[in-house]
């Protein structure tokens, strides 16, 4: 066991209920596609690190996919409770660092994963801002739970409402460089992640 611990949270993949807002533009197919090659990303920038991972599926585990991992399914009756649930087990197992990512990330790598566990070193808490005003990446050193309580989920004044909240409180905290998570038609065409992948442009 690592003294920190990758918490990656994952939509199980199925036709409709991902992108569903991409998908109002592309489709559910497209949509689909898109997030299957986003998990594949997220899936490799995790397996380069030497540090324990905990895979929180939406619906259902997925043995294929982060394969020799420990995997389970998210619980909670919204984001933040199902955030929060996932820092409390991985706090009551002994972890002292823990680091949560999403999986619709083009642009994310084991770089920006390792950065958000070593902030934690000198920080309570740190952030990976995501350009929607929502972050891409929370990482605790301690519980906070108020971090996943009546919080505005994907609003665009989340990650500042949270930081403000925290600033108030003298909790100390990081941040990590700002990324592009693909939610919109938008998002995805003004990416590298779909002008580089052909398969995607068909």
């Amino acid at each position: 066991m690592t003294d920190a611990l990758v918490i990656v949270f994952v939509k199980n993949i199925k036709l409709g209920t991902v992108k569903t807002r991409l998908a109002k533009t592309i489709g559910d197919f497209g949509a689909f596609e898109v997030y299957s090659e986003l998990v594949k990303i997220t899936e490799k920038a995790t397996e380069a690190l030497d540090i324990d991972k905990r895979i929180y599926f939406s619906n259902a585990v997925v043995d294929t996919k982060w394969q020799n991992e420990f995997k389970t399914v998210q619980s909670g009756a919204d984001l933040g409770e199902r955030m929060l649930n996932a820092f409390k087990d991985g706090f009551e197992s002994g972890y002292k660092r823990i680091v949560l990512i999403g999986s619709d990330l083009p642009d994310i790598n084991s770089t920006h994963i390792k950065k958000g566990i070593e902030a934690l070193a000198s920080s309570d808490v740190v952030f990976g801002p995501a350009e929607d005003g929502g972050y891409y990446l929370v990482g605790l050193s301690k519980m906070y739970s108020s971090i996943f309580t009546n919080k505005p989920w994907s609003q665009s004044n989340l990650l500042e409402q949270t930081l403000q909240e925290l600033h108030n409180n003298k909790v100390t905290v990081s941040t990590l460089e700002t990324l592009n998570d693909i939610d919109t038609y938008e998002d995805l065409i003004a990416s590298d992640f779909y002008k580089s992948n052909k398969k995607l442009q068909e």
